[in-house]
């Protein structure tokens, strides 16, 4: 199976990435996509990826987080990386407004920027959504060509949201938060919802580890071998087998990332 989100040049990964690598390989977790959230961790994780040609990919952009970094280089910088074969989305990118690190202004100056990269490239879009749902649906449907692929990455949204979206033609990105049956639980109760042909898996490593995992990892830290476990519940929550989910995700994620 497939992570398609996996935030591996994080610092906690610092000591043991190889490791971590070769463990989500040994589960049956690979190829691993790899998030790129500046335009720094794009670069680095486009490098990271080349070690693995087949077994790691990578995305490049720009989180909203980090949107106020940005400079008249940024969409220069990314295209750059953009012509690697590793990189196969543009992303991660989208709208923040829990936190809004970056003013809200921003945040949608460099989304809308980022997507015409996407569409400029022909590579479907790594997208981030939090409680900002209004004004990232009404910026995709201004901005993004209903042909250029996109997936919102761990959706944790409503119902109406994730219908929103479906009908939009999106793809959905499900992590470990299905895991948890209080915070999780009208996720558990939409996600049937999602067409196979529309839903993929990630882990979100090194955060969001599922909170039913046992034996609970000594540090806390999610990765990508935990993968099997966020698509058991999945499995339950659709009622479809494992092995069908399995299947289906891998299918479209290769499909919606070209590999």
């Amino acid at each position: 199976m497939i992570d398609i989100g996996i935030n591996l040049m994080h610092r906690s990964f610092g000591t043991d990435r190889e490791a971590v690598v070769e463990s989500a390989l040994e589960a049956g977790v690979s190829p691993l996509v790899i998030t790129g959230t500046s335009v720094r961790s794009s670069e680095a994780a486009a490098d990271y990826a080349r070690r693995y040609p087949g077994g790691l990919y990578a995305t490049a952009g720009v989180h909203p987080h980090d949107a106020k970094s940005c400079d008249a280089q940024t969409i220069q910088r990314l295209r750059k990386l953009a012509a690697g074969e590793e990189v196969v989305a543009i992303g991660e990118c989208g709208l923040d407004y829990n936190r809004d690190f970056s003013p809200r202004d921003t945040q949608r100056e460099w989304f809308v920027k980022q997507i015409e990269l996407a569409e400029e490239l022909e590579l479907p879009l790594f997208l981030h959504e939090r409680d900002a749902h209004e004004d990232f649906a009404t910026i995709l449907r201004r901005a993004k060509p209903p042909e250029l692929p996109a997936v919102v990455h761990c959706f944790t949204g409503t119902r109406q949201e994730l219908q929103t979206y479906l009908d939009m033609g999106l793809y959905i990105g499900i992590t470990g938060w299905i895991c948890d049956e209080r915070r999780g639980k009208s996720l558990r109760e939409v996600v049937e919802l999602i067409p196979p042909d529309r839903l993929m898996i990630e882990t979100d490593a090194p955060f969001l580890t599922p909170r039913d995992l046992l034996p609970k990892p000594k540090d806390g830290r999610n990765e990508p071998r935990f993968l099997p476990h966020i698509a058991a519940a999945v499995a339950t929550c659709t009622g479809r087998s494992v092995e069908a989910i399995v299947q289906e995700t891998t299918e479209t994620t290769k499909r919606f990332f070209g590999i």
